[in-house]
Formats: C-alpha cells, sequence, structure tokens
C-alpha cells in the first residue's frame, strides 16, 4: 500500500549534513577540538548564559510571539527600527522563509557558486530552480551574477563573507550588485560573520537595507554570540518584506531563553570584542603556521580559514581522517564544490596549537 507522495522535487534535495560535532578525544586537551561548524572560540557570554539559566523555572510559558524585547534590543545596538527587524530560529529559518515567500515553481534563486549549502537547499524546498553564478579566484564575482539574472529571478542570496571560503566583496562591490539587479529582484546579504570584522572597505549590508526596497540583511547569533545551541537569528527587512514574514513564520518561532539570552548576549560589548580580537590574532597565526608548512591557506576574514591540500600525500580525506584520529574536527567541502579543501574553523589557543602540531607530523 503506497502513502502520500511529495511535491514533485523534494526527493532531489540532498538533506543539508552539518560539521561533524562529536569525535575522539584529543590527548593534550582531553576533549574533542570542534573546528567544523565555525563555532564561537571563547563560548557563551556569562551574561547570556546567565540570562537563560534564569528561565529554567518559567518552561511552561509561551515565549512572546514579537520577540519585542530582542528586537528593541537588536535596533538599539545597531540603529534600526525595531518594526524592520524579525528574529527567527537562526538565520536559516529566516533563508527558508524568504524563499517561501517569494519564489515558487518557475522562479530562479541566484547564489555565488560556494556560497552556503542552504540557498540552494531552499529553493528546491520550494519547487524553484537554484542558479549557482561562477566565481572568480574563490569571490563572488558580482558581474558574473549580474548576466545570469533573468526574468525569472526572484532572490539574489550572498553571504559575505562567504562560508566557507572566508573571501568578501567591498562596500563598492555590494553597491554595484544592487545596482544592476531590477527592483522586484530581492538582494540578500547573509552577514553570519559580520561581528568578527573590522577593515574599512567591508559594510554587511545595513547601508543598503537601509535605503533600498529590495534589500535584506540576515544576521546570527550563533558565531559570536556563542548561542549556536538555541539557534537564534534575526534579519532586517523593508517594511514590506517584514510584514511579509511575519504573515508565513510560525507564530512562536523563538522560544523564551532564546530570547533572553539574545537580549543578554547583545549588551555583552567587551565578550564581543573580546572575541573578535582574539580570532584576528589566531587566525593571522595559523595562516603564518599553515604557510609555513607550504599549505595554501585562502584569504579570510572570518572565523575560520579554507586549506587547500591538492598536493599533499592523501589529499583533503586524508588529512581530515588524521586530524580526526588526533580528536580534531574539521569540515570537508566536497558539496560546496571544494573536494580538495578543508575548513579550519579558529579556536581557542591551545586548539590551534594541536592543529599546527597534528599537520605538521603528518606531513613530515
Amino acid at each position: 500500500m503506497s502513502g502520500p507522495s511529495p511535491r514533485p522535487g523534494i526527493l532531489t534535495i540532498e538533506p543539508y549534513v552539518g560539521g561533524e560535532g562529536d569525535g575522539p578525544v584529543n590527548p593534550a586537551l582531553g576533549h574533542p577540538i570542534r573546528l567544523a561548524s565555525n563555532e564561537g572560540a571563547m563560548g557563551v557570554s556569562p551574561q547570556a548564559a546567565a540570562a537563560y539559566q534564569a528561565l529554567s523555572g518559567a518552561l511552561h510559558r509561551y515565549p512572546d510571539g514579537a520577540c519585542a524585547g530582542l528586537r528593541h534590543a537588536i535596533a538599539e545596538r545597531y540603529g534600526f527600527d525595531p518594526e524592520r527587524i524579525v528574529c527567527g530560529a537562526g538565520s536559516d529559518e529566516l533563508i527558508a522563509l524568504l524563499a517561501r515567500s517569494y519564489a515558487g515553481p518557475g522562479d530562479e534563486v541566484l547564489y555565488s557558486a560556494h556560497g552556503f549549502l542552504m540557498y540552494a537547499l531552499s529553493a528546491q524546498a520550494v519547487g524553484a530552480t537554484p542558479v549557482a553564478a561562477p566565481e572568480t579566484g574563490l569571490k563572488t564575482d558580482v558581474d558574473a551574477l549580474l548576466a545570469r539574472v533573468s526574468d525569472r529571478t526572484r532572490l539574489v542570496f550572498i553571504a559575505n563573507p562567504n562560508n566557507p571560503t572566508g573571501s568578501f566583496l567591498t562596500r563598492d562591490e555590494m553597491q554595484h550588485l544592487h545596482a544592476g539587479l531590477p527592483d522586484d529582484v530581492l538582494l540578500v546579504v547573509d552577514a553570519a560573520y559580520a561581528e568578527y570584522i573590522d577593515q574599512a572597505d567591508y559594510e554587511p549590508g545595513a547601508d543598503l537595507v537601509g535605503r533600498a526596497g529590495n534589500v535584506a540583511m540576515l544576521r546570527t547569533f550563533s558565531k559570536i554570540y556563542g548561542l549556536s545551541a538555541l539557534r537564534l537569528g534575526w534579519g532586517c527587512f523593508p517594511p514590506a518584506v517584514a510584514d511579509i514574514l511575519n504573515r508565513v513564520r510560525g507564530p512562536f518561532n523563538v522560544g523564551a531563553p532564546a530570547q533572553a539570552a539574545g537580549i543578554a548576549a547583545i549588551a555583552d560589548a567587551a565578550f564581543v570584542e573580546a572575541n573578535r580580537r582574539h580570532n584576528e590574532t589566531w587566525r593571522a597565526w595559523t595562516v603564518a603556521q599553515l604557510q609555513a608548512l607550504n599549505l595554501t591557506v585562502h584569504p579570510s576574514i572570518a572565523n575560520f580559514l579554507l586549506v587547500d591540500f591538492a598536493a599533499v600525500p592523501g589529499g583533503a580525506g586524508g588529512v581530515c581522517t588524521h586530524l580526526r584520529s588526533q580528536g580534531i574536527l574539521v569540515r570537508r567541502v566536497g558539496a560546496y564544490g571544494l573536494p580538495d579543501c578543508l575548513r579550519v574553523g579558529i579556536g581557542t589557543e591551545p586548539e590551534m596549537r594541536e592543529v599546527v602540531s597534528a599537520l605538521s607530523a603528518y606531513l613530515r
């Protein structure tokens, strides 16, 4: 007896597989070194942890479905109108809601070839066609994107900086991209790693979303704020887009403990700045150490590095297996079209020293 059939195209979707989170214990540190998911190296703000724990006795209560307190905290921190902010269960949910709201069968969703996998998967889930534009030097090619815009294009997703490459588009490049898009195409700037960045020519999308009716900016609490387990993200949208998302999202899509932790996390500016400085220091140190091992490390402004092992015996697969045997978990990125590379998150100082030590031993 046959059961119900899914919509056409659903069974062609390859489920997203996240970075490995459980593995052997690293002998030196006594725990697995988790560098496969770009998690915050310094954990969570003590203030955010306390706010989360404070709600343990009120778990029988529904959360504020409007996320009013969190939206106002975000708006105060970044200078936005709180009515333009929508919160979600991670920015993943917001990506899916945008695809559901603006694309469907016969439509196209455009993204960069090595862009975040959820853009294509979310397009497929609503019956739209994902269209990947080729990159140049592992960087989003604005002209290649614009050349693939058609009358069927509904959404353009840009991760800036991009995951897994770590490359980014400058403010001028983003403006060039937006200027080339029709008014009825929504440009979605996914700035998940924006808080790690301190350089003049980077802009996370706030300028564009503040003055254009077809630009959205997505952010997350999963990276520098260290709240990955709570699944908390947000976006700033044109008023009409925010209205649409509030119509289609679940009425209680963000839990009360996540909201409380988010409010506390965003207020702890000292924790965020310490995390940013740590990342800057140990990313630069790791790049120098890996280059000294004659490895190709692609430029990154995020909290991870893309390392090429094409010239190494055993390739990326062999290196990944060796690192895992030493209790070090990194990310295979073959699904992104980069089978010769591994993505290595920036962890604590002892963790990064263990990575370099393990790679040195392997390459000896």
